[in-house]
């Protein structure tokens, strides 16, 4: 019988709990490896580089568009609305698109006037 109590002892004597520690190891070695794939794979890291300007746009074409303008250390967000510009001036000229696709610009010449 004490052949056999010794192996039942040195089975007891072991930490059921070592194998987490291991398993935790791992999943924080995991974690590192995603958020690095992450950050090469989005080209995040021209974000983080405080001397690089980037511009961003998230959203093209949609109502909820925005741009993000990272200019050295500054970080400006524009948010975009569905308002179109507008304030006071003068006509410059007139804008038109071909079938083509082209568009042409023609200026009013405000100079000329007709022949007296």
């Amino acid at each position: 019988m004490r052949g056999r109590r010794g192996v039942l002892d040195e089975i007891d004597g072991e930490d059921p709990m070592e194998g987490v520690a291991n398993l935790f190891d791992v999943a924080m070695v995991f974690a590192v490896a995603l958020l690095l794939a992450l950050v090469t794979a989005y080209n995040i890291s021209e974000l983080l580089d405080p001397t690089s300007s980037v511009t961003v746009v998230k959203n093209p074409g949609e109502p909820e568009m925005q741009i993000i303008i990272k200019n050295m250390s500054s970080i400006q967000v524009l948010n975009m609305t569905e308002q179109v510009g507008g304030g006071q001036g003068i006509r410059i000229g007139t804008a038109y698109r071909l079938k083509s696709g082209q568009v042409i610009y023609v200026p009013e010449n405000e100079t000329s006037a007709a022949p007296a």
